[in-house]
């Protein structure tokens, strides 16, 4: 297969095929040959990426995942795309076993902010308490200049309860959890734009979508860099 990306997804299964439904949803095509050329990699037995980073005695997703890129890299794809925001705490370890490219999706959620929402200063950010905790948000963010305002614990555990009670545990989203997690981030917390920075949450935005304020999803995101990537690849080709 010639010009193809690899996505290390799974993390977990229900966020990932609504990344791969978005993608085909969004790729222009007429027919079966217009759509992108991809191998998606559901590696779900991945240990929890919160669980290590809050505690290093638990079993480590670093070992997994360097072996499905070194193993996807023999392949030789264009790009890889990783659609789990946790794991990209892992992010510099894992370029180090491949020369490809791998897309960045905190990195590409904050370009999109100063693209797409050029006067917000105060910049929200909900996730799992391991995206919390390793900071790779808050230093995009606040690298760009942008105020970044956490949740307070309240607003944690609705979100925790939201991802892990709801989504992974049940395949459902609250609506009205989601939406007035959203609320309060945006009222009482004064953002101009919150992003989504776990694909359970840009999932909930998928099937009960807020649309009161401007949401920063970054698995969206990465879903348009994705095709804007791939399709510029496939044009090298027919060149």
């Amino acid at each position: 297969m010639e010009h193809f990306f690899t996505i290390i997804g799974g993390m977990g299964t229900s966020a990932t095929e609504t990344y791969i439904h978005q993608l085909n949803e969004r790729t222009p095509a007429n027919s079966d040959q217009d759509y992108l050329n991809y191998i998606l990699v559901n590696h779900a037995t991945v240990p929890d990426r919160t669980d290590y980073i809050l505690d290093h005695t638990k079993p480590s997703p670093l070992t997994p995942l360097l072996e499905d890129f070194k193993h996807q890299a023999a392949l030789k794809p264009d790009f890889f795309t990783l659609p789990c925001n946790t794991a990209h705490y892992f992010y510099d370890e894992l370029t180090k076993v491949t020369d490809i490219p791998i897309l960045h999706m905190p990195r590409e959620a904050v370009k999109w902010i100063s693209k797409k929402l050029p006067t917000a200063k105060r910049v929200g950010l909900i996730s799992t308490e391991g995206t919390r905790a390793d900071h790779i948000y808050d230093d995009e963010i606040q690298s760009a200049g942008y105020e970044l305002v956490l949740p307070d614990d309240k607003i944690q555990q609705q979100t925790t309860e939201l991802i892990y009670g709801n989504v992974k545990e049940k395949n459902h989203v609250d609506r009205t959890l989601y939406h007035e997690i959203l609320r309060q981030m945006f009222v009482e917390k004064g953002c101009d734009t919150v992003v989504l920075g776990c694909t359970e949450l840009s999932l909930a935005q998928e099937r009960e979508p807020y649309t009161m304020h401007p949401v920063t999803d970054s698995q969206s995101i990465l879903v348009d860099k994705t095709i804007e990537l791939a399709l510029k690849s496939r044009s090298g080709v027919k060149k």
